[in-house]
């Protein structure tokens, strides 16, 4: 690996919204994108998009989060095993977000699937 180093995280966005009676089944469907960003001083900036909401009534309930993490690298680091090292180490805590907002919600809480991008068409965007 890559040996990316995660320096800090945060969420600026967090969207969350519930009007469906107490004790309706779900079906949901998630939806995730990820970007990193590389900046000239062996640092990079990731940011993950997760939604998850209803398939039959996403307008009645979706949680929405953004999460940006900030990483060092090695110089030399490969960028393609640096954009799925860095989502590894990241992922992890989105996760976490998305299960401690439903379960604080008083829904049973959504512990989202295990995320690889390995094996993905990765896109790079730029410098930070």
């Amino acid at each position: 690996m890559s040996k990316a180093t995660l320096k800090g995280y945060m969420s600026p966005e967090i969207s969350f919204f519930n009007i469906l009676p107490h004790g309706t089944q779900l079906k949901l469907d998630t939806k995730c994108s990820y970007n990193v960003k590389y900046s000239n001083e062996l640092t990079c900036r990731g940011e993950i998009s997760i939604d998850v909401s209803s398939k039959d009534q996403p307008d009645k309930f979706y949680v929405k989060v953004k999460m940006i993490g900030v990483f060092s690298f090695e110089a030399g680091a490969d960028k393609d095993l640096l954009h799925l090292e860095t989502f590894q180490l990241l992922f992890p805590y989105v996760r976490a977000l998305v299960s401690t907002i439903t379960s604080n919600a008083g829904v049973p809480p959504i512990v989202l699937p295990h995320i690889t991008l390995e094996g993905q068409n990765i896109y790079r965007i730029g410098n930070m």
